[in-house]
C-alpha cells in the first residue's frame, strides 16, 4: 500500500485530495499542528527545523499549508503569506533531503501568480517570471524545494489556478450575490482567469503520482482511458499548470456563472471599487489577467473531465 504524506490536509484542496488518495488505497498520513496527536498524524511545526525521521519512510509527499492571500495585504499579512509558504517549504524540503528513507517524489503547492499579470499573452510552463508580490513569493516559495530535487527526489510545483469547488475557494463566496442579482464583471472584465474543477484537479494529482508511486487506480484500464492516466514510464516534474484548457475573461466567468444560477449579471464592480475594498489584492488577483495553459498535462496524456466552464458550474451547481 503506497503511503502518502500531507500537509494542509484540512483545506479545500487536501480534504478533498486526502478523500481521493483513501478511496484508492492510499495510506495517507496528515502534517498537523496545534492538535492533539489523532490517528494517521504527525505532529510538525511548519516554521522551525523539521526531524528528518519525522517525514521517512513515504512514497510520494504532499506539501499544500500556507497563510491564505484573500483580505487586505498589510505588510505584516504579506510576511505570514510569503513566510508561511517558503519556510515550511525549505524546512520539509530539508527534512526530506537528510531522512533515511525519503520520497520519490515531493508534490508542492504554487500558483499561476507564479506569471503575473500579462493581458493576452499565452503562459505556459516556459514563460517566465511575472512582476509583483505574488509573483516573487511563488518564485522563492518554488526555489525552497530546491534541497528536495537536489537529493534526488522528483520534485514538482503545482502552479495552480482558481479552484472550482461548491464547498470552498473562490466560488463559495461569489455565489449569495450572483443569487441575488447582484453579480456582475469586476473591472473591464477582459482579464483572464485560469481556473480547474477540483476533481480535475484531485485526479491530475492522482497522474503525477502513477509514474513514481504504485497507484491502484492504474489497475482499472476504464478508468486510466477516462481520467487520462500517464503513458507508463513519464515521470512529470518542475513547474505544472494545473489549470483547465479552457480559461475564461472575467466578463465570461460571470455571465456563465449568472446563467448557471438563472440570474442576470448586471452589476459590475469598478475597478476603483475592487482596489479600495481590496488594496494590492485587487490588482495582483482579481483584476489580474493570466491566460494559462497546462501545456504539460496535456502532453503528458491527461484528459480533463471538466474542460470547459460551462460543465464545471453545471456539476457544482
Amino acid at each position: 500500500m503506497p503511503r502518502i504524506l500531507i500537509s494542509g490536509a484540512s483545506g479545500l484542496i487536501g480534504s478533498a485530495l486526502v478523500t481521493s488518495l483513501e478511496s484508492h488505497g492510499y495510506e495517507v498520513t496528515r502534517l498537523i499542528r496545534g492538535e492533539a496527536q489523532k490517528a494517521n498524524s504527525v505532529l510538525w511545526d511548519p516554521m522551525h527545523a523539521i526531524p528528518p525521521e519525522v517525514v521517512s519512510g513515504f512514497d510520494a509527499v504532499i506539501h499544500l499549508s500556507g497563510e491564505s492571500i484573500t483580505g487586505r495585504w498589510t505588510p505584516a499579512r504579506k510576511t505570514r503569506i510569503r513566510d508561511s509558504r517558503v519556510i515550511s517549504t525549505r524546512n520539509l524540503s530539508e527534512a526530506l533531503s537528510k531522512s533515511e528513507k525519503p520520497p520519490k517524489t515531493l508534490l508542492c503547492a504554487s500558483a499561476t501568480g507564479y506569471y503575473g499579470s500579462r493581458g493576452d499573452e499565452v503562459l505556459t510552463e516556459e514563460s517566465p517570471l511575472g512582476t509583483g508580490f505574488l509573483p516573487e513569493v511563488c518564485r522563492v516559495w518554488e526555489s525552497a524545494t530546491e534541497p528536495a530535487a537536489k537529493a534526488g527526489i522528483r520534485t514538482v510545483n503545482l502552479r495552480t489556478g482558481l479552484v472550482l469547488s461548491r464547498d470552498g475557494g473562490p466560488l463559495k463566496p461569489m455565489l449569495l450575490p450572483f443569487r441575488l442579482g447582484l453579480g456582475g464583471r469586476i473591472g473591464s472584465g477582459r482579464q483572464w482567469w485560469s481556473w480547474i474543477h477540483i476533481e480535475d484537479f484531485v485526479a491530475a494529482v492522482h497522474h503525477i503520482l502513477q509514474s513514481a508511486v504504485a497507484d491502484p487506480i492504474a489497475a482499472d484500464p476504464t478508468t486510466i482511458m477516462e481520467r487520462g492516466a500517464s503513458p507508463p514510464g513519464l515521470l512529470l516534474a518542475g513547474a505544472i499548470n494545473m489549470v483547465s484548457s479552457n480559461p475564461v475573461t472575467n466578463t465570461q466567468f460571470t455571465q456563465s456563472l449568472a446563467k448557471a444560477l438563472k440570474r442576470p449579471a448586471v452589476l459590475p464592480i469598478p475597478a476603483f471599487a475592487a482596489r479600495l475594498a481590496l488594496g494590492q489584492l485587487a490588482d495582483e488577483a482579481l483584476l489580474a489577467s493570466t491566460k494559462v495553459d497546462p501545456k504539460r498535462l496535456v502532453e503528458s496524456g491527461f484528459q480533463f473531465k471538466f474542460p470547459r466552464l460551462e460543465s464545471a458550474l453545471a456539476n457544482l451547481l
